[in-house]
C-alpha cells in the first residue's frame, strides 16, 4: 500500500479503530495467560468528555496496550456512573422547563423521565473514548444501576445492615439546600472567604439579679449602656439567632465571670435564654461568649444534648427561613443575612462589625451552594471496621500508591474516619431496601416478598400484607455502588467464587485523581478486604490536575478549558495523547498548554516521514559497508539500552518520563543519527543487510511507541510487511534482551564519537565552510576509536583522518575528553571576514566589561547587594576578560596570515 505524503490522522484513526472493533481486539475472557485487569473510573452517565478524563484514560490506555503487548491477558472494563444528585438535578431542570415540579409526579413518573434522560444522553462519553483509542472490552460496559450492580448494591446493605454495620440516627448532617439532601464529609469542599464578624449585644435578661455585678472582681470585662448590661458575641451568622436556645461561657474564663447564673435576651428575637458553662468554648475566639444554636452546628448540637437544650430548627430544606422562626419567615438565607444586620444595626443591637477570613463549606456536587449543617434522620454506615481492615495493606506495602505521598493522606483519614451518611433524599439511584410497618418499625430485606415475611415474625402478626408495607423514599449515596465496582463488574458479590472474579481479581492497575481518595479509592479497599478478604487493585497511579499554562484549573465558568474533541479533530487523538503525557508526571498537576499537542501532531509527521523515507529506498545484493556494519550493531544496542531504561520506568510508574525515552530515541537516535548513518549516497541503493535491519528497527520502534501512540504505530506496522487479517501491532509481543557489556560499550564510543562529529560541524558553522566539502581531520597524540573511522568519515565527511603529535597551525580545534581534535583549514577560510567578526566581538565584549567594571566601582552595589549578586558579577568580569584575551590572540594570529 502507497502511503500519502501527508499524514491525515482523521482518515487513519476512524479506519484503525473501527478495524480493532471488528476483529475483537480488545476482548478478553480468562485463559491460561497472566491476567492484566483495569477497571475504568467510572464517568456521570449524562456527562462529557473533559481534560481531566483525556489525562486518566490515556494513561489506563497506554497500561492496557502495553501489558497486551507484554503477552498478558489485558481487560479493561468500561462502564459508567448513574451520579445521584447531578443526573437528577439535570432531570429536575428540564422538567421545570416544561412547567413540571418534580413533586407533582409520583416517583415512578419521575424515575421514567430519569431513565429517558439517561437513555437519550448516556454513553456520550464512552463514545468519545473511543476517538481517543481507548481500547476498553466494550462488550462489558457495565452501568452502576444496571440490573448486576443494582443487585450487587441491595445485597451488601442488607449484608451489612444485619452485620449492625448499618443504622438509622437522628444526627448533623451536612445539607446541600439546592439539592435538598445529605452529604458525607467527604463531599464538602471548604474554601477560605472573606466574611464578616458580627458582634452582636445580649443583654441581661431584667429578671436577673444584678446587684453583684460591679464587684465582680478582677478580669471581668462587663458591657453597659443606658439600656443595661450585656454581653458581646461574636458570630459570622447572625441569621441563626432565631435558633439560639443558650449562650455559653468557658467556666475558666476570667472576663466572663460575672454572667454565670445569668439568663441573656436574644437580639431582635426577645428569647430569653439561659447561660451555660462548658470547657469547649475557646477563651481566645471573639469575647469568648458563644451562641448555641443546637440545630444548625454541629459542636452546637452535642452542647445541646449535654445541656438538654431545646432544639429549634429555622431553616427549611431548600435554605429559606422556616415557620419555626418568629421573623423572617419564607426568606433565603443570605437575604436574611443581609437584612437581619441593617435590622440588629439599626436597632442598637450591634457593637461592631469586623472583616474575618474563615473557611465556609461549599457542595462538592452543586459547587455554587453553601452547606447548611442539618439536623436529619438518615442512614449510617460505621466506618471504624472498614478503617481497620483497609489500612494494614496499603500501610505494609502490599498494595503501592504512585506517588507515594499519598499513603500519608490515606492514613490520616482513616486514623480519623467518622461515620458515612450513606442515605440521600433523592429518587434517582438505589432506594434504601428499609421497608416500614406500624409507627416507625421497620425491617431490611432485599426483595420486598423477603420484607414481608421478616415484618410478620418481626411485629408477630401474619396478617400483614404487602400493602401494609412502605419502603424508605432515600436513596443511597451513589459512592456506596462505586465502593464495589472492581467486585461487582465480575459479579463477584452476586456470584462470589465465579471464574471471572476468581481470574480477573484484584485488578491490576487503578488510575484516578487525588480529590476521590477517600469517596472512592479507600472505600474500594474497604469493599474488597470485606467480601473478597484481598485489597481490589494492586497499584494506585494518581494523577494530577489539569490545569492552564497559567497554573488555574480548568473550568467551564474561566473559559479555559479546551474540548477534548476539538483538540482530536485539530492535532489528532496520537498529537493529544502525546501533549497530555509530556507534562503528566504522576501526581504533580499538568500546566496543558495546546502548543503541547502540536508538538505530539509534529511528531507524528516525524515518523510518518522517516517511514516514507526508508520506504523510498531502493535496496541491492551487496556486501555490507562497514559504517552501516557499525551502525546497525550500535543501533540494536541502543534500542536495548533504552528498552531496558523504559522497562524501569513503568516499573516505576514515571510514563511520563518513559514517553519521553522513546521519544528520544526515534527523534534524535535514529533518525537524526542512525538514518544519516545508513542513508545512501543520492539516487543509489542501500545494501539489503541493512535495509532488512532498518525496517526491524522501525517495526520495533512502532512497537515502543504504540501504547503512548496507538493509531500511527498501526498504520505503520500494517505498511512494513505483508499482514493477515486481523493482526495487529497491538497482539505483536515486544520482547528484547538487556544489552551485554561488550553492547554497552558500544553505546558508549558511539556517544563519544557523535561529539566529535558535533565538534567538526561546529567548525564548518563557525568558518561557513559547506557541508559538501571535504575536511581533514587530526587527532592529536592517539585514536582510540579507530575502529569506527568509517562512520566519522561518512558522518563528518572527511577525506582523511591523521593521528598528528602535533596540530597544523592553521586548524581550528576542539576537545573531546581528554583527547584534542583539529580541522586543518588552510585556504578554506575567508582571513579578512574572521577578522571582521572577531572585532565585532571584540567590540561588544569591551563595553560589555565596561558595563561590569562600572557597577563593581560603585561602593553601595557591592556593600549593600547580596553577596551572590556580587560573585556573580565578579565571575562575569573575569569571564569576560579571558574572552577578551582569547579574541585578541586571534584576530593577532589571522592578521600574521
Amino acid at each position: 500500500m502507497e502511503l500519502q505524503s501527508k499524514y491525515d490522522p482523521q482518515a487513519v484513526e476512524s479506519k484503525w479503530y473501527q478495524y480493532w472493533l471488528d476483529n475483537k481486539l480488545f476482548s478478553s475472557k480468562p485463559d491460561g495467560r497472566e491476567p492484566y485487569t483495569i477497571v475504568i473510573p467510572p464517568p456521570n452517565v449524562t456527562g462529557v468528555l473533559h481534560m481531566g478524563h483525556m489525562l486518566n484514560n490515556t494513561i489506563q490506555d497506554i497500561l492496557v496496550r502495553r501489558a497486551r503487548m507484554e503477552g498478558k491477558n489485558a481487560c479493561w472494563v468500561p462502564g459508567t456512573d448513574h451520579a445521584s444528585i447531578a443526573t437528577e438535578a439535570k432531570v429536575v431542570r428540564r422538567l421545570a422547563e416544561q412547567g413540571i415540579k418534580k413533586h407533582d409526579l409520583t416517583r415512578d413518573e419521575f424515575l421514567k423521565h430519569a431513565w429517558d434522560w439517561t437513555h437519550e444522553h448516556g454513553g456520550i462519553i464512552l463514545k468519545q473514548l473511543r476517538r481517543l483509542g481507548a481500547s476498553c472490552d466494550w462488550d462489558r460496559t457495565a452501568f452502576t444501576m444496571d440490573e448486576t450492580r443494582s443487585k450487587s448494591v441491595i445485597k451488601v446493605f442488607v449484608d451489612l445492615y444485619n452485620k449492625g454495620l448499618i443504622y438509622r440516627s437522628l444526627r448533623m448532617v451536612n445539607w446541600d439546600p439546592k439539592a435538598q439532601t445529605a452529604l458525607s464529609n467527604e463531599e464538602v469542599v471548604y474554601m477560605d472567604e472573606q466574611s464578616k464578624l458580627y458582634n452582636l449585644k445580649y443583654y441581661v435578661a431584667p429578671e436577673c439579679d444584678c446587684s453583684d455585678v460591679e464587684n465582680a472582681g478582677e478580669g471581668n470585662i462587663i458591657h453597659k449602656d443606658e439600656k443595661g448590661y450585656y454581653a458581646v458575641v461574636a458570630t459570622t451568622r447572625p441569621e441563626t439567632i432565631m435558633g439560639d436556645t443558650a449562650m455559653c461561657i468557658n467556666p475558666k474564663d476570667p472576663k466572663n465571670q460575672w454572667l454565670k447564673g445569668k439568663k441573656v435576651i436574644v437580639p431582635l428575637v426577645g428569647r430569653v435564654i439561659p447561660v451555660i458553662e462548658d470547657r469547649y468554648v475557646d477563651i481566645e475566639f471573639g469575647t469568648g461568649c458563644l451562641k448555641v444554636t443546637p440545630a444548625h452546628d454541629p459542636n452546637d448540637y452535642m452542647l445541646g444534648k449535654t445541656h438538654n437544650l431545646e432544639t429549634i430548627d429555622i431553616f427549611n430544606a431548600n435554605g429559606t427561613i422556616s415557620e419555626q422562626s418568629p421573623l423572617y419567615v419564607g426568606m433565603d438565607r443570605f437575604d436574611c443575612r443581609k437584612q437581619i444586620a441593617k435590622d440588629l444595626q439599626e436597632a442598637g443591637l450591634m457593637e461592631r462589625v469586623e472583616d474575618y477570613n474563615n473557611k465556609v463549606g461549599y457542595s462538592e456536587r452543586n459547587p455554587d451552594t453553601v452547606i447548611e449543617p442539618r439536623l436529619s434522620l438518615q442512614w449510617f454506615l460505621r466506618m471504624q471496621h472498614f478503617a481497620d481492615i483497609a489500612l494494614p495493606p496499603v500501610m505494609n506495602g502490599e498494595m503501592n500508591f504512585y506517588p507515594a505521598k499519598y499513603k500519608t493522606t490515606y492514613k490520616n483519614w482513616l486514623e480519623n474516619i467518622q461515620d458515612w451518611c450513606i442515605s440521600r433524599q433523592l429518587w434517582w439511584g438505589h432506594r434504601i431496601p428499609a421497608y416500614y410497618y406500624g409507627e416507625e418499625k421497620y425491617v431490611v430485606a432485599e426483595t420486598a416478598e423477603e420484607a414481608l415475611e421478616l415484618a410478620r415474625k418481626q411485629s408477630g402478626n401474619p396478617a400483614l400484607k404487602a400493602e401494609d408495607l412502605r419502603q424508605d423514599d432515600d436513596a443511597l449515596d451513589t459512592w456506596f455502588s462505586s465502593w464495589l465496582w472492581p467486585i461487582s463488574l465480575f459479579d463477584g458479590i452476586n456470584n462470589p467464587g465465579n471464574e471471572e472474579i476468581n481470574y480477573y481479581y484484584p485488578t491490576s492497575d487503578l488510575v484516578t485523581a487525588p480529590d476521590i481518595i477517600f469517596f472512592w479509592v479507600a472505600r474500594m479497599i474497604m469493599a474488597g478486604e470485606e467480601y473478597m478478604g484481598k485489597f481490589p487493585f494492586k497499584n494506585v497511579y494518581f494523577t494530577g490536575i489539569v490545569r492552564d499554562k497559567l497554573g488555574r484549573k480548568m473550568s467551564k465558568s474561566l473559559g479555559n478549558s479546551p474540548d477534548p474533541i476539538e483538540l482530536i479533530e485539530k492535532f489528532g487523538a496520537d498529537g493529544v495523547r502525546m501533549g497530555m503525557m509530556l507534562s503528566a508526571p504522576a501526581g504533580n498537576d499538568i500546566l496543558f498548554d495546546e502548543s503541547l499537542c502540536e508538538q505530539g501532531r509534529n511528531f507524528n509527521n516525524k515518523i510518518w516521514n522517516a517511514f516514507r523515507l526508508v520506504k523510498g529506498w531502493q535496496t541491492v545484493e551487496a556486501e555490507q559497508p562497514e559504517a552501516n556494519r557499525i551502525a546497525v550493531s550500535w543501533f540494536e544496542a541502543k534500542l536495548k539500552e533504552t528498552n531496558a531504561e523504559i522497562d524501569d520506568l513503568f516499573r516505576k510508574y514515571r510514563i511520563s518520563e518513559a514517553l519521553m525515552a522513546v521519544y528520544r530515541l526515534f527523534w534524535d537516535e535514529f533518525s537524526s543519527w542512525y538514518l544519516e548513518m545508513v542513508k545512501p549516497e543520492y539516487q543509489k541503493p542501500l545494501d539489503k543487510q541493512t535495509y532488512d535491519a532498518t525496517l526491524g528497527f522501525f517495526e520495533t520502534l512502532l512497537k515502543m511507541l504504540h501504547p503512548f501512540m496507538p493509531f500511527i504505530t498501526e498504520e505503520l506496522w500494517q505498511n512494513i510487511y505483508d499482514r493477515k487479517e486481523g493482526e495487529s501491532i497491538m497482539r505483536d509481543k515486544l520482547k528484547m534482551d538487556a544489552p551485554t557489556a561488550e553492547e554497552s560499550k558500544l553505546v558508549a564510543d558511539i556517544e563519544v564519537l557523535k561529539q566529535i562529529i558535533g565538534g567538526v560541524r561546529t567548525i564548518r558553522n563557525q568558518k561557513n565552510i559547506s557541508p559538501r566539502e571535504a575536511l581533514t581531520l587530526q587527532i592529536v597524540g592517539s585514536n582510540s576509536l579507530e575502529a569506527f573511522n568509517s562512520v566519522l568519515t561518512k558522518m563528518a565527511n572527511l577525506d582523511a583522518i591523521d593521528v598528528v603529535s602535533e596540530k597544523n597551525s592553521t586548524a581550528s580545534s576542539f576537545m573531546v575528553g581528554t583527547t584534542e581534535y583539529a580541522v586543518p583549514l588552510g585556504d578554506k577560510i575567508d582571513v579578512a571576514a574572521e577578522i571582521e567578526k572577531a572585532e565585532a566581538q571584540l567590540k561588544h565584549l569591551e563595553g560589555f566589561l565596561a558595563g561590569i567594571n562600572k557597577k563593581l566601582a560603585n561602593e553601595k552595589f557591592v556593600a549593600n547587594a547580596p553577596e551572590a549578586v556580587v560573585a556573580l558579577e565578579r565571575k562575569k568580569k573575569s569571564d569576560s576578560e579571558e574572552k577578551i584575551a582569547a579574541l585578541k590572540e586571534t584576530i593577532a594570529e589571522l592578521k600574521n596570515k
